[in-house]
């Protein structure tokens, strides 16, 4: 029997207006605007004093239903993939609850009411593992029904830290189902990797106790990380999962990579994407052509190294997790492909076989900042604006998309464009929801960041969900601290 194709048909966003420009910031911190601009981006969205990743969530998951004009009692599976969540027991049910009450409120049937409401969580993969949740489902047991994964975030960093100009806030919501009428997703042809990497990029719970800002009451979750460590970790995990898509489908590495037009990738920032795949081709190019080989050893001579040392290198499988040690002053487990690759960086192919198979939608996401789990599929909803906007003709193509999830796991999943996608493609208004901005001075960004009071932010909520109050009663006979009361601004 021949499987259907299953996959996406709609995207939706919600990103929060507050936005601070890097240039700005690097002028109140004193940081190097032309290197920030070239590593990091132009800017990053703040959440607001009355937003969660849940409002965000809700708002992104409204517009979609609006957008695409869905039957929500055709809802079958509503998940959530969030690193941000502040409730350790319930997860998507929140999202939903508030989309049902803002949907009666408009004189709209709810979402059904035996639609699963799973959370999922692994770091920035816990979208992806939600997309996958929802097209298993939709294979099985959910056939013929529709599915909404909404991949949700605040990503929030101490003043002062190396992570801050990464900072960012948003949700991207997905409509999936068969016959879809954006991208199909083959999940046979998908590859896998994932190993407990310790240190990378971590948020114990520890960092909450006592933790309870006066004015706001939101908590602020900012991670352990170590910078350097985790950009070994994405190279690292990236390879495996490849690999493993490599070997299920027989591949030629550096044929089939050669042989794509559009990759999307996690997008911490600008440049950690560029960095991750140009590292994968290397790795291509040592298990291809002759041809392929005398490039890679162009590079090696340029660096000064030897050719023979570093394919040993390639294939030496190396423990990434024993460099989680406070006493190493080098993470890098791949040092003799990181000298090739800074030569390769500045070679004429570097563009051609990186950055411009990296560069639709890459413009628009200088402007999000970091979105954890919700940046892969921004990046796919600007990139296929673009491609809309500039008439390239997708029909057909085979995209490639990589997931990562510090801790570390990744996904490597292929999509194939629909034919019906530019019409899917005109109901994202990725581009529309990032049209209204307030632009933060210095003391506004530190007060909306520390959780204080904040003047002169001229911004009124419409059609969004804002939070109304946080519970405070911690009584015998009734209890709601910390918990969140929602309200849809129409």
């Amino acid at each position: 029997m021949d499987r259907k194709s299953i996959g996406i048909s709609g995207l939706a966003a919600y990103v929060p207006p507050y936005r601070v420009w890097l240039e700005d910031w690097c002028q109140w911190t004193d940081n190097q605007w032309p290197k920030v601009r070239e590593v990091v981006g132009r800017s990053f969205r703040v959440r607001g004093p009355n937003q969660s990743i849940y409002t965000m969530a809700a708002t992104a998951v409204m517009r979609l239903i609006r957008q695409y004009d869905i039957d929500p009692a055709r809802i079958k599976f509503l998940g959530l993939g969030t690193e941000s969540s502040t409730d350790n027991s319930a997860g998507a049910i929140i999202v939903k609850g508030m989309v049902d009450r803002a949907l009666e409120m408009q004189g709209l049937s709810p979402i059904a009411r035996s639609c699963e409401v799973p959370e999922f969580k692994h770091a920035c993969l816990g979208g992806v593992y939600g997309m996958k949740g929802a097209l298993r489902h939709l294979a099985l047991d959910g056939a013929g029904t529709q599915a909404i994964v909404v991949c949700a975030d605040i990503a929030e960093y101490a003043r002062g830290s190396s992570g801050e100009p990464t900072q960012g806030a948003g949700a991207i919501a997905m409509l999936l189902e068969e016959e879809p009428k954006l991208v199909a997703v083959d999940l046979i042809k998908s590859g896998s990797a994932s190993d407990y990497r310790i240190i990378d990029f971590r948020k114990p719970m520890m960092r909450f106790c006592g933790q309870d800002r006066s004015e706001s009451h939101q908590v602020q979750d900012f991670p352990i990380f170590n910078g350097k460590y985790s950009t070994t970790c994405y190279i690292d995990e990236t390879l495996h999962a490849l690999n493993d898509m490599y070997e299920k489908r027989g591949l030629n590495a550096s044929e089939y990579l050669k042989s794509l037009q559009t990759i999307f990738m996690h997008r911490p920032y600008r440049r950690m994407p560029e960095t991750g795949y140009a590292i994968a081709y290397l790795f291509a190019l040592a298990s291809g052509s002759p041809d392929d080989r005398a490039e890679l050893a162009s590079y090696c001579y340029q660096a000064g190294i030897e050719p023979e040392e570093l394919l040993k290198e390639m294939v030496s499988k190396p423990e990434v997790a024993e460099l989680a040690d406070p006493e190493h002053h080098n993470f890098e487990a791949y040092p003799l492909t990181m000298a090739a690759f800074r030569i390769f960086r500045a070679a004429r192919k570097y563009r051609r076989e990186i950055l411009d198979k990296l560069a639709l939608g890459s413009d628009t996401m200088l402007d999000l900042g970091n979105l954890y789990t919700a940046a892969l599929p921004a990046w796919m909803a600007a990139g296929f604006e673009q491609a809309a906007d500039e008439n390239r003709d997708l029909a057909g193509e085979e995209m490639l998309t990589l997931g990562y999830g510090s801790g570390d796991a990744a996904e490597v999943i292929p999509l194939v464009v629909a034919d019906e996608w530019r019409e899917a493609t005109a109901r994202i208004r990725l581009a529309e929801s990032m049209e209204f901005a307030v632009d933060l001075s210095e003391k506004q960004y530190a007060a909306l960041h520390d959780g204080r009071r904040v003047t002169g932010l001229a911004y009124l909520p419409k059609d969004e969900f804002i939070i109304e109050k946080v519970g405070r009663i911690d009584q015998r006979h009734f209890q709601d601290l910390g918990i969140e009361y929602y309200r849809y601004v129409s």
